[in-house]
């Protein structure tokens, strides 16, 4: 049995978006038609879908009995998540001749790295990334030759980027395709300490360019449980790639034979088998539940409070920070991966990895197993299969662990980290915004103190550096909301309000901006709507305006509501040139809310 609180959550969102599911679901099952899908085209047309293709999948595709799948790719090889993907297709076309089937490199979409772009003007085109990303993808399968679709992508607008642009295409069957986690580097504890000692100038950037160098130190994703981890743990936990298949490193057997075992599957599910399960069917309301639970239990990025509900919109499901709040009331905190612990998600995969923790959710009625994936039959309960390679080097799935093998990293339900997923719903006159407390530790979850206003990040580091910070406060950043300027992060205000913290002082962060999806142990009040352009009471605010900010009641507001009374400050911009941020002018003007996923699709 489903616990009743994921079970009401679960029927509110049925019921919400009856209309919208409903709409959705019409307009996949109108674009769908018996066999394959390049039989609409014209010689013509068809004679230039295959120009460039060997003789053998010319051949294939001259006649109708073939499936062909589309590969749509992240792949750079600046960016260390996506530089595995550069053998992909290579494997993917040979896995799908072996089985009667063909592959095309349908289209590339951009990859930037969060990483690369923190606390600089490029940052401001990543969240409106996202959605170029799942436009870009909708042009890839524009072309009508497809049967399939294998998307491959990471990070942290990608993988969503793609997840959306599939959906558009949502009579189409379609598998995630993951690269893995780079091997351990650098502990994340010692990468934090030499981040703030940065900070408070006691080491400098050499020794800060070495640290950061051994923490992210070759291909794969970053080792920490950021958004692109949580990417990961979600596209698996909501069915849409193979069981097991998230954390497994680059460059081995087992990734190899990963890669090409989703070309076979997905020839299970295209049209030309008796087993066709488009993505839009596939995904449901139960799916999107799932995500949200998958992602508390984990301590997941605060990113996909807008990601999530971004892409269940483009199923045509409503969800909302209401829905993500309840159902953390009652799934308990499992993992503890950093910023929430000191492991890395090697250490989580090693611990029991996805297998242990979706059958813990399982077993204790968490989540909901009667739910379609692309492993077939069986719901969510395939999950708790291990893969293996038999000596044969064939690619089988065994019982996974039944039990943690490091209690420290996954806990039980019996004994959880904490009994709730830590993510909560901040109200009161300033807004909504949201919080996750499971880093931060429950003495510093309640702060009454000053405001101090800043309309731009790069401010808080001139007056630390001056010695002004030095005091209780609450750093009110405004204007950094999707509107005004893209929604950039904020992650390099961690270390500063670190080091306060550490000093004694109490201090939080109120913003209508984005943390990372490392967000950490400083109290944050982040994605905050009415944004300050859009009319957000936080554009009234004032130095010195007292500010309670209390995540165990989930209250913020300003104290004295004559401050809401004020005339707004002006936003003076600045951020609407350069490093290509004039080309999304449109994306600022017409973007969505945080809540309704920060959105102009």
């Amino acid at each position: 049995m489903v616990h009743e609180v994921i079970s009401k959550v679960t029927q509110r969102v049925v019921d919400r978006s009856v209309d919208s599911r409903r709409a959705y679901l019409e307009k996949i099952r109108h674009a769908h038609r018996p066999g394959v899908s390049r039989a609409r085209l014209s010689c013509g047309n068809l004679a230039h879908g295959f120009a460039a293709s060997d003789a053998h999948d010319k051949s294939a595709l001259a006649v109708d009995r073939a499936a062909n799948f589309a590969i749509v790719s992240s792949y750079n090889d600046m960016l260390s998540a996506h530089q595995p993907f550069q053998d992909y297709p290579a494997q993917i076309k040979e896995a799908a001749r072996a089985i009667g089937a063909v592959a095309q490199f349908a289209g590339g979409v951009p990859a930037m790295c969060d990483g690369v772009t923190q606390g600089r003007e490029g940052m401001e085109l990543s969240l409106f990334s996202r959605d170029n990303i799942a436009m870009a993808t909708g042009v890839a399968l524009s072309h009508d030759m497809f049967d399939g679709v294998l998307c491959l992508g990471v990070c942290d607008k990608i993988v969503p980027g793609l997840a959306i642009g599939a959906l558009a295409f949502g009579h189409l069957p379609c598998i995630f395709v993951p690269a893995g986690p780079m091997e351990s580097g650098l502990p994340n504890a010692e990468k934090a300490r030499i981040r703030q000692l940065y900070a408070e100038g006691k080491v400098g950037r050499k020794e800060l360019l070495k640290a950061e160098s051994e923490s992210y130190h070759s291909a794969g994703t970053c080792t920490f449980y950021g958004t692109a981890n949580s990417n990961q743990m979600l596209m698996e936990i909501m069915g849409m790639q193979l069981p097991g298949s998230s954390f497994i490193n680059p460059g081995t057997a087992m990734r190899e034979a990963m890669t090409r075992k989703s070309v076979a599957t997905l020839n299970q599910l295209s049209p030309l088998s008796a087993d066709y399960m488009p993505l839009g069917e596939m995904i449901d309301e139960k799916s999107i539940v799932n995500g949200i639970i998958g992602l508390l239990a984990t301590g997941g990025s605060t990113n996909h409070t807008i990601h999530l509900v971004a892409i269940a919109r483009a199923a045509g499901v409503i969800i909302n920070w209401q829905d993500m709040a309840e159902l953390s009331e009652v799934v308990p905190l499992l993992c503890r991966i950093y910023p929430n612990g000191l492991a890395d998600v090697n250490h989580f995969q090693a611990a029991g990895g996805m297998p242990l923790l979706i059958k813990e959710l399982l077993d204790n009625g968490l989540l909901h197993n009667d739910v379609n994936t692309v492993a077939g039959k069986g719901g969510l309960r395939r999950y708790c299969d291990e893969p293996f390679l038999s000596e044969s080097g064939e690619l089988v799935w065994q019982q996974g662990p039944t039990t943690s093998l490091d209690s420290d990293v996954i806990a039980n339900c019996e004994q959880p980290f904490s009994k709730e997923g830590g993510l909560r719903l901040l109200q009161g006159n300033l807004g909504r915004s949201v919080i996750k407390i499971s880093a931060v530790k429950p003495e510093y979850r309640v702060i009454q103190a000053p405001a101090i206003i800043f309309n731009d990040q790069d401010e808080i580091k001139a007056r630390f550096d001056s010695g002004e910070l030095n005091r209780d406060f609450i750093a009110v950043v405004r204007f950094q909301g999707p509107k005004a300027n893209g929604m950039p992060e904020l992650h390099k205000l961690t270390p500063l309000l670190g080091v306060l913290q550490d000093r004694g002082f109490k201090v939080a962060l109120v913003t209508d901006g984005r943390m990372s999806g490392a967000s950490g142990k400083v109290p944050a009040a982040i994605h905050l709507i009415p944004e300050a352009l859009d009319g957000g009471p936080i554009a009234r605010l004032q130095d010195g305006d007292m500010i309670e900010f209390d995540a165990e009641r989930s209250v913020l507001r300003v104290l004295d509501s004559a401050a809401l009374a004020r005339d707004p400050a002006q936003y003076t911009g600045g951020h609407e040139q350069g490093m290509g941020r004039e080309m999304f002018a449109c994306f600022r003007r017409s973007v969505s809310d945080a809540e309704s996923g920060a959105s102009v699709i």
